[in-house]
C-alpha cells in the first residue's frame, strides 16, 4: 500500500465524509459494551498485581517510583526505563540493611537470579540480568506497589474487567464498599474483607487510613517464604504504593462487563472457590501458577462465549444467552503435542474456530456504527437502556435497528446508506476495493454491513484480525508452562511457482498446571463451606465439555474424529492424571475411576488470626 493509500490517509477521507467525532469512535478495535477489554495482546502474568491495587485502593493504578528508584539517572524517560534491569535492582537492594552480605559480584548475581525467578520479568520474556524489566510477578500483595508495566492501560483493561466481575456491584463504576456490605471481594476495605487480598497479604497490616498509600506495613516477626520476602523488600524500597491514575484516562474502575453473563458468573465462582480452598494449602509458587491457569481458563471462556453471542447477534439481532452459555467445542490434545495425530486434530479444531473469529472485527465495527448513530439520534436518546454492568438491552436495541425492527430503523439505515454511497464516491480512485464493497448493495443490501466491512478494510483488516488473535493468545497464555494452548510455525507450499507461506498453527492443550487446577477446582462442592469430594472421571470430562467446551473423548461439533483417536486421547489423559497423583482406579471399570486432589482445601488456612 502506497503512502497516499495508507490507513492514515484513508482516515482523513473518512473524517471528511463521516465527521471527526464519528470517525474517532469508529477508528478503534474495541466495543466495551460487548467485551470491555482492548482487542490487543496482553500478558497474563502482569494482571494480578494490578488487580491487587484496584481492590486495595478502589481506583486504577497510576505512576509509582520503580523507574525513579531503579532506573537511570539521566537521559530520556525511555533511556531511564531501559536501565531498570534486574542487575541494577539487585545492585540497589544490596546496599540496604535487609541484604547485608550481598555486596560481591557473585552474591549480587545470585540475588538478581532470585529476583528474576520470583519477582520480576524482562521485556519479551527474555533471560539475563541486563535486559529491561517490564513486569512484576504476583508473589505477594506488595507486588501492587511496583508500577510495572508503567502504564496500566498496557494491560488492556483486563484487570478492570476482573475487578468488576468479582466485586459484583451495581452502578456505573466500581466504588469502595461500605462497612457491613456482604461480599467476598470487598473494594477499598481491609485485607480480611477480600478473599484474594487475604490470600496474598501475609505479614502485612494496614496502619493508617484506607486511602493512605504508605499505610501498608510489614511485620518483621512474620514468617513468609523467600519469594514473598523478596517482593516485600523490593516494594519497601519504593516507599509507597503508586498514585491513582490521573489525567484524561481517569481513575474510576468501569463496572462494564462482557455480555457473556453465564461465563462471567462461572469465572467468578471458580476463582472464589479456588482461592478460598487452596491459598494456604498449596505451596505459594505453585498456587500462583494454578491461579493464573484459573484466570486463563476463565478469560478464555468469557472471550469465546462473547464471540459466540456476537456471531448469533449478527444473524438475529438478539443477545442469545444460550449461544454464549458455553464456549465453542474445541478438541484438546492431551498429549501436549507429543502425539502428532492428536496434535493435528487439535490444530484443525482451533484453526477452524479462529477462521470464524476473523469476522469479529467487522461485527464490532457494525456495533460501533450503530452505537454512535443511536446515541446521536434525538428519539433513541429517550430510550437510554441500561449499559452497565451488562449492556444486553442496549445491544438488543442495536440489533433491532440493524434488522429494521425498530421504528427508527428506516431513517437510520437510509442515512447510513447515503453515507456509504458518499464515502464510496470519495474512495473510488485511491481505494477501489473499499469503494466496491460500499457500492455492492446486491450482495449486501444492509448499509451497516457494507460500511463495517469497508471501514475494517481501510483500518487494515489483516491488522484487526491479528490483534483479535493476539487477544485470544493472551487469554490462553499460549506457549506458557501453565497456559491452555501452544503454537508452532509451519511452512506450507503454495501452488506451482508460488512462494511458500509461513504461519502459526495453534492447538488447545492441557499443561500439568491446567490439569492440576481443573481437578482441584472441580472436586470442590459449590457452596459457602469449603468441602471436597472425589469426582468420577467420566463426570469430570462431561463437566469440561459442558462448562468450558473442552472436548477430550468426544468429537466437537463439526469435526469428525475416529473412536480410536478419541480413545487414545482419553487414555493419554488418564495416564497423565495418574502420574500427577490425581487419578485413582482400582480396575479398568469406568465407574471405578475417579479424581481426588493432592491438596485438601481448608478455608481456615485463608483466615487472619
Amino acid at each position: 500500500m502506497s503512502k497516499s493509500s495508507s490507513p492514515t490517509a484513508a482516515r482523513a477521507v473518512v473524517d471528511e465524509v463521516l465527521g471527526r467525532a464519528m470517525t474517532r469512535e469508529l477508528w478503534t478495535s474495541n466495543y466495551e459494551h460487548a467485551l470491555p477489554v482492548s482487542v490487543q495482546d496482553f500478558d497474563m502474568g502482569a494482571i494480578l498485581p494490578a488487580v491487587f491495587y484496584m481492590f486495595r485502593f478502589g481506583v486504577r493504578r497510576g505512576k509509582g517510583q520503580f523507574v525513579e528508584t531503579f532506573g537511570g539517572n539521566s537521559g530520556t524517560t525511555r533511556q531511564q526505563k531501559r536501565e531498570a534491569t534486574v542487575e541494577r535492582v539487585a545492585s540497589v537492594l544490596s546496599t540496604t540493611n535487609a541484604f547485608q552480605g550481598f555486596n560481591s559480584d557473585v552474591t549480587r548475581a545470585i540475588l538478581g537470579d532470585l529476583l528474576l525467578c520470583f519477582c520480576l520479568e524482562n521485556k519479551g520474556h527474555a533471560l539475563g540480568r541486563t535486559e529491561q524489566v517490564q513486569r512484576v510477578a504476583p508473589a505477594h500483595y506488595m507486588a501492587s506497589w511496583v508500577d510495572l508495566p508503567d502504564k496500566v492501560v498496557h494491560l488492556r483493561f483486563v484487570p478492570e474487567m476482573i475487578v468488576a466481575l468479582l466485586a459484583d456491584q451495581d452502578g456505573l463504576d466500581v466504588v469502595p464498599n461500605k462497612d457491613g456490605d456482604r461480599t467476598w471481594f470487598a473494594v477499598g476495605r481491609g485485607f480480611e474483607d477480600n478473599v484474594l487480598l487475604r490470600a496474598f497479604h501475609q505479614g502485612v497490616v494496614r496502619d493508617g487510613p484506607f486511602g493512605d498509600r504508605t499505610a501498608d506495613r510489614f511485620q518483621e516477626s512474620a514468617q513468609v517464604g523467600l519469594d514473598q520476602l523478596l517482593m516485600i523488600r523490593l516494594a519497601q524500597q519504593l516507599g509507597a504504593a503508586p498514585d491513582k491514575l490521573r489525567g484524561s484516562e481517569g481513575e474510576k474502575i468501569s463496572n462494564q462487563r462482557a455480555i457473556a453473563k453465564a461465563a462471567s458468573r462461572e469465572f467468578s465462582e471458580d476463582i472464589r472457590q479456588f482461592v478460598r480452598a487452596y491459598a494456604g494449602a498449596i505451596p505459594r509458587h505453585a498456587f500462583v501458577e494454578l491461579l493464573e491457569s484459573c484466570t486463563a481458563v476463565g478469560l478464555t471462556t468469557i472471550i469465546t462465549s462473547t464471540f459466540e453471542i456476537l456471531f448469533s447477534w449478527a444473524g438475529t439481532g438478539h443477545v442469545d444467552e444460550h449461544a454464549g452459555r458455553w464456549a465453542p467445542g474445541l478438541f484438546v490434545d492431551c498429549s501436549n503435542g507429543i502425539d502428532p495425530q492428536l496434535r493435528g486434530l487439535a490444530e484443525q479444531s482451533l484453526d477452524d474456530y479462529l477462521r470464524r473469529v476473523e469476522t469479529v472485527p467487522i461485527i464490532l465495527m457494525a456495533l460501533r456504527l450503530l452505537d454512535y448513530t443511536a446515541r446521536t439520534d434525538p428519539e433513541l436518546k429517550k430510550a437510554n437502556p441500561t449499559k452497565r454492568p451488562y449492556a444486553t438491552q442496549w445491544v438488543c436495541l442495536l440489533g433491532d435497528l440493524l434488522l429494521g425492527r425498530h421504528e427508527e430503523s428506516r431513517l437510520i439505515l437510509k442515512g447510513l446508506g447515503r453515507k456509504a454511497q458518499e464515502l464510496a464516491d470519495r474512495l473510488a480512485e485511491e481505494y477501489p476495493e473499499a469503494a466496491a464493497i460500499l457500492q455492492n448493495s446486491e450482495a449486501q443490501p444492509n448499509p451497516v454491513w457494507r460500511l463495517a466491512e469497508a471501514l475494517t478494510l481501510l483500518q487494515g483488516r489483516m491488522n484487526a484480525q491479528a490483534n483479535t488473535l493476539k487477544m485470544v493468545d493472551g487469554a490462553m497464555m499460549v506457549g506458557r508452562p501453565n497456559g491452555l494452548a501452544t503454537k508452532r510455525p509451519v511452512i506450507r507450499k503454495g501452488p506451482s511457482g508460488a512462494a511458500a507461506k509461513k504461519r502459526d498453527l495453534r492447538s488447545l492443550t492441557f499443561t500439568d498446571a491446567v490439569l492440576d487446577y481443573l481437578v482441584h477446582r472441580h472436586v470442590l462442592r459449590n457452596g459457602k463451606q469449603v468441602m471436597t469430594r472425589p469426582i468420577a472421571l467420566r463426570d469430570f470430562l462431561h463437566l469440561l465439555r459442558e462448562k468450558y467446551g473442552f472436548h477430550v473423548d468426544q468429537s466437537p461439533p463439526g469435526q469428525a474424529i475416529s473412536n480410536e483417536q478419541l480413545r487414545t486421547n482419553r487414555l493419554t489423559l488418564e495416564r497423565r492424571l495418574r502420574d500427577l497423583g490425581l487419578l485413582v482406579g482400582v480396575n479398568d471399570a469406568e465407574a471405578m475411576k475417579y479424581l481426588r486432589p493432592r491438596f485438601e482445601g481448608q478455608e481456615e488456612h485463608n483466615r487472619v488470626d
